[in-house]
């Protein structure tokens, strides 16, 4: 019986010819990585199982990007504390501020992660590496620190679910409208603890930014991993940044699947998920008129250079409504400086946006854009749950970054082709 690229991947890692969905098995992780809120427990669960040395300096992987540049002494505490086990176990790859970013947009663009790779991490949208052809997932500080310690791990084989789309899309539809458009055709509980593989003739066509994008949000809907076939464009992507070499594996014919989903793009429109679940989607054409006070474009979904681009682009010439806030956050100090150099912050600010450095600051909650009672973001973010950006009598819209732009512009939810 054939197997899915993601019981390949797991099977090669746990030592054994084949796998299947429900398996039980130990396997070799090549990548381990925390962040600042999440590593400093998995550090604690180190020192008190007795852990002394990672199993490989060169793979676990600590980034500080949550509340960092630190927001309070709290935050300077948990940083503090993992910038000291970095330094004593000489990890190599710990990034400080000015170096960090984003981490799930920091790992791929620094080669860190590459296809066919098991990589773990303390935070739950560890997924968006699944955009290379790697198996990624997120696992409890506990896990990580197991995984640091030994290299290993168990997983439960998970069944996939293979989601094909087909045709062309339409304008400013790109992969964050697809992911919203598919958790709110299947639910958030529509992929528990499944892989969720995309493909189909659209898929080939998106740029890597909109495949992590979509990987990115595979836990949105329950997803235990979102992985893609590696292709061309992954290989264009990796070559010249891969740390180490990499393999391609992809789905055999006769594998596998415990469902097929089929979606037709060109029926699809720029998505808003309405508050307070991403499964609450719906076209632009269909918001109304809904009033926003904020727009924050970037997180580990839409902080690339290819999302302020689009962003730019809608906002050249034009400016927010008055008593807005547009709230622009580069991913990584590479995106901050290619947007730079591009003049996209000229348009940003001429526009009456301000630009943050590379944080997750606003995402969760932490800071960097927190939301006062009643009032209303529209974000590029992955999530708009209650309370999720300040306080719970807010509300948070998720979107791509032309809606985001556009609803600078109009202060209300709107779309690019609404704007004269």
């Amino acid at each position: 019986m054939g197997m899915t690229i993601s019981e390949k991947i797991l099977s090669r890692h746990a030592g054994l010819d084949a796998v299947h969905p429900g398996m039980l098995i130990n396997a070799k992780v090549d990548i381990a990585h925390g962040n600042d809120i999440t590593a400093p427990i998995a550090i604690d669960a180190f020192r008190k199982a007795g852990g002394k040395k990672v199993f490989d300096r060169t793979r676990v992987v600590l980034i500080p990007d949550h509340f960092s540049p630190n927001k309070d002494i709290d935050s300077a505490e948990q940083c503090k504390m993992m910038r000291d086990f970095a330094h004593e176990q000489e990890l190599i790859h710990y990034y400080e501020v000015g170096e960090a970013g984003v981490e799930h947009a920091l790992l791929p663009e620094k080669g860190i992660v590459v296809p066919g790779d098991l990589t773990v991490g303390a935070d739950s949208h560890t997924c968006t590496y699944g955009a290379l052809g790697a198996f990624s997932t997120g696992v409890g500080s506990t896990d990580l620190a197991a995984a640091m310690m030994t290299g290993e791990l168990w997983f439960k084989v998970p069944e996939t679910m293979k989601l094909v789309y087909h045709g062309r899309l339409n304008p400013w539809v790109g992969g964050k409208d697809l992911i919203l458009y598919t958790i709110g055709l299947i639910g958030v509980d529509g992929a528990i603890y499944r892989a969720m593989e995309f493909t189909g003739e659209t898929i080939s066509e998106l740029t890597m930014a909109d495949r992590f994008t979509m990987a990115n949000m595979a836990i949105e809907a329950g997803g235990k991993a979102g992985i893609f076939i590696p292709d061309a464009v992954t290989e264009a992507y990796v070559q010249g940044r891969a740390l180490r070499p990499y393999t391609f594996h992809t789905s055999d014919p006769d594998a596998v699947y415990h469902s097929v989903i089929d979606i037709d793009v060109a029926k699809i429109e720029p998505q808003v998920s309405f508050p307070h679940l991403p499964s609450n989607a719906r076209g632009i054409s269909a918001v109304g008129d809904v009033k926003i006070d904020q727009s924050v474009i970037g997180s580990c979904t839409n902080g690339r250079i290819e999302d302020l681009r689009i962003a730019a682009g809608v906002l050249k010439g034009r400016r927010i409504a008055p008593g807005y806030r547009l709230i622009v956050i580069p991913a990584t100090p590479v995106v901050y400086r290619q947007a730079m150099q591009e003049g996209l912050f000229d348009i940003f600010l001429d526009a009456g946006g301000v630009i943050s450095p590379p944080t997750c600051g606003p995402c969760l909650g932490g800071y960097m854009g927190i939301l006062a009672q009643g009032e209303r973001c529209v974000s590029t973010t992955n999530r708009n749950f209650v309370g999720r950006m300040g306080h719970k009598g807010s509300e948070v819209y998720l979107a791509g970054p032309a809606v985001a732009a556009a609803t600078a512009v109009l202060g209300r939810l709107a779309g690019p082709d609404q704007l004269q």
